[in-house]
């Protein structure tokens, strides 16, 4: 039973040199004096910010990407012990000694160091030779912009180190796909494809490109894989089940799962908050939920409330009046109402409250029990502070004179009798986000309803506008009477609610000065707040002005552009992005001789005429969808982006147009440098067949004997390149092989 025992256990293990080297220069080149300069270098000054609140718990947007590659820059500052005090508000602030800018730096640095072998084990996958796999990853570990951006607390050198992992997990899923596909480690390079997809997209937006060519390049494949008459039914449909899981369902899934990270970590309030709804940011720790806390839920005739405009632009506002009334003639010369102003007021005022009133009574107390308001619901809207109630004209708007002026009814004894009924909407949106057998109840924070006026039809919306020195520069609201569809801008929400309690005036305002006291018992789901937090993230737009480091898609090409990241003021040393001349150079070369290749060949082959091998020609197909087309994905879009651009955003683009040099030189290498002064396109040949037929066939450059079986289609021999010495007659005689003949020179 132990007889194994008798024998000694052996390991043996197969050690790439290679690998192992150019991982350690990509260590030591990436890592050394990794803290140099205590300084905050450009974008730092960005992403510490973010770094800080993630330390700090405070939650925050950012319209530039999802929040993966911030969880990784605080997960360095965290390994590190930082605290996030530290005050980010310029570059070239001296960090103190208590922000760990190693930590902070260090994984852009691992990414950056891990991008060499990556790039060498591409080429590898490729089946291009390890001298060309070498030296691309040389031109990697030494490439100045490469270098610089991964030495940084910056994100390109992750982004690059996702993209070629899932570049690299796909090639070697391919690669098993033909000998032993459903294996451990064909599932393994499957899946590590879609999970470096979904990290490449989680860091940056930029990632989506990549991730978009490899689902097309597995489109083809699972397209060939159709028609492969080999696998049956079932097997197809396994391989395409199993495509679809772990390059479309796991980055979805691991997407989502980046931002409950994101709002699970991040779940005080903050700065930012404001420009989500209100009911996001009753969601957080502080703010918004600690002055909503233990109030009503259902809005009822005699509530008190703050109706807050959802759209959230050009800055959040609250439904706002004062006494001051419209000027009786604007500046252009039209009238108004002269009624009392109302307006969309950013901040919070005691003039923002608001009693909902039944048009049928007199009280504006809530009775007992309360009476909720409801979906399709008339009411009258008083200004709490004012007592004077919402009211609209066929007037045209102070600044939106196609639309009617929204005001506070003023009774001069003349013909304008008030017209203060408004009927209480929920969009059907809403209904459905909603879905419970209280749909129709207006509810505190979570329903947005509309106001739509009784008379003329008009919505109450907020047009954006900034009214002028008479109106404070508050917002303008107007009744917008051609309304189409939901804008948000048409948008309400109560963010404070109360009870009303006192029909007296005076104690009524008392009640208005004095806080909430109430609690929101339902919270957002996970999935509420990630669609909120991702349509911000996709539609915020900060104004984008012109950088002096900016620069177009066109310099980026011919590196006409560099950025300035730091200067020391009194050593005048000085850090720049900038690339090294004669690899730009080389592989803007190599991608033109690629293109230009490429087209020459396919015309020669829609001729019948093959310039290399089938297996040289898929090869050189194959190298160029990645290579070509990861530079492609990865640089034109930027053509089409109106943002402010840097050339760090061509860093991708370029490291895929390096991967192609060493492709392009061992291609000329070994197909049109191997026989010097010999032709080595296609030339036609005539061959004789038994009977006296005659076949047309064509060489194409092999290094193979001019002799043997050779496959064939009708009309169509593919002979190898003529050696020198032999003829071009040949003698074809029937194999006994169906679809081969027997070639021999004469």
């Amino acid at each position: 039973m132990l007889g194994f025992l008798k024998q000694p256990v052996v390991v043996t293990a197969e050690i790439n040199v290679n690998l192992v080297a150019l991982t350690v220069m990509g260590l030591v080149n990436r890592l050394w004096a990794l803290s140099y300069p205590r300084a905050v270098v450009f974008d730092e000054v960005y992403y510490g910010q973010f770094v800080s609140l993630y330390m700090k718990r405070i939650f925050f947007v950012d319209d530039s990407g999802p929040p993966f590659g911030h969880m990784l820059l605080a997960f360095g500052g965290y390994l590190g012990g930082f605290d996030g005090n530290f005050l980010w508000n310029r570059i070239g602030a001296e960090y103190n000694m208590n922000v760990p800018i190693w930590s902070l730096r260090l994984l852009p640095a691992l990414t950056g160091a891990l991008c060499v072998p990556l790039a060498y084990q591409i080429l590898v996958e490729l089946h291009f030779s390890h001298c060309a796999a070498f030296g691309a990853a040389l031109l990697i570990l030494f490439e100045n912009s490469l270098i610089t951006q991964s030495r940084l607390m910056l994100l390109e050198s992750v982004l690059i180190f996702f993209i070629l992992l899932a570049i690299l997990s796909y090639l070697k899923f391919y690669n098993l796909q033909k000998c032993s596909p459903f294996t451990a480690g064909w599932w393994f390079w499957l899946l590590l494809t879609g999970v470096a997809c979904s990290c490449a997209v989680g860091v940056k937006y930029m990632g989506l490109f990549t991730y978009m060519l490899l689902l097309a390049i597995a489109g083809v494949h699972s397209w060939h894989l159709i028609g492969d008459q080999t696998l049956s039914n079932v097997s197809v449909l396994c391989h395409l089940l199993a495509r679809g899981l772990a390059l479309v369902v796991v980055p979805v899934a691991m997407y989502l799962f980046f931002f409950y990270v994101h709002l699970t970590l991040l779940y005080r309030s903050g700065p930012h908050d404001q420009i989500m709804t209100s009911a996001f940011q009753a969601s957080l720790e502080g703010g918004l939920a600690r002055i909503t806390h233990g109030q009503p839920l259902e809005v009822a005739y005699g509530s008190q409330i703050t109706l807050r405009n959802v759209l959230g632009k050009p800055m959040p506002c609250w439904l706002h009046s004062h006494k001051s009334t419209y000027p009786i003639r604007y500046e252009n010369g039209r009238g108004s109402s002269h009624q009392q102003q109302v307006t969309c007021y950013p901040f919070k005022d005691v003039n923002n409250w608001w009693i909902v009133k039944d048009p049928g009574m007199q009280q504006l107390v809530v009775s007992n029990p309360p009476r909720p308001v409801r979906h399709g619901h008339i009411v009258q809207l008083v200004h709490g502070i004012t007592t004077r109630y919402l009211n609209t004209h066929d007037v045209a708007a102070p600044l939106s004179p196609h639309s009617q002026e929204i005001s506070c009814y003023i009774d001069y004894n003349i013909s304008m009798p008030a017209q203060n009924l408004w009927r209480v909407t929920i969009p059907l949106l809403q209904e459905i986000v909603n879905r419970e057998l209280d749909t129709d109840v207006w509810k505190t924070i979570l329903s947005e309803v509309r106001f739509v006026h009784v008379n003329t039809s008009a919505v109450l919306k907020l047009s954006g506008a900034s009214l002028p020195e008479w109106g404070y520069r508050q917002l303008e609201i107007i009744g917008e009477k051609l309304s189409k569809g939901y804008h948000q801008s048409m948008l309400w929400n109560v963010e404070e609610h109360r009870y009303g309690k006192s029909q007296e005036q005076k104690e009524r305002e008392v009640e208005l000065h004095s806080p909430t006291q109430a609690d929101i018992s339902k919270n957002l789901s996970f999935m509420a707040r990630f669609t909120e937090l991702q349509w911000k993230i996709l539609t915020l737009k900060n104004e984008d002005t012109e950088h002096k480091y900016s620069s177009s898609p066109l310099d980026w090409i011919t590196m006409d552009t560099n950025i300035a990241y730091w200067f020391h003021p009194i050593s005048g040393a000085q850090i720049h992005l900038i690339g090294n001349v004669l690899t730009w150079a080389s592989a803007n070369v190599a991608t033109l001789v690629y293109v230009c290749l490429f087209l020459w060949y396919l015309l020669r082959r829609r001729r019948k005429i093959c310039d290399i091998p089938e297996d040289a020609w898929r090869l050189w197909v194959s190298a160029g969808g990645f290579c070509v087309g990861g530079w492609a994905v990865n640089y034109l879009p930027f053509f089409m982006m109106e943002k402010t651009l840097f050339l760090y955003h061509y860093l991708p683009a370029l490291t895929f147009q390096i991967l192609l040099i060493p492709v392009v030189l061992q291609h000329l290498t070994d197909h049109l440098c191997r026989y010097p002064g010999h032709p080595t396109g296609c030339s036609a040949v005539l061959i004789s067949g038994d009977g006296g037929s005659e076949m047309m066939g064509f060489i194409v450059p092999a290094a193979a004997l001019p002799s043997g079986t050779l496959h064939y289609v009708p009309s169509v021999v593919t002979l190898p390149c003529l050696p020198e010495g032999h003829g071009e007659n040949y003698s074809v005689n029937a194999s006994t092989e169906p679809g081969k003949v027997n070639c021999s020179p004469v």
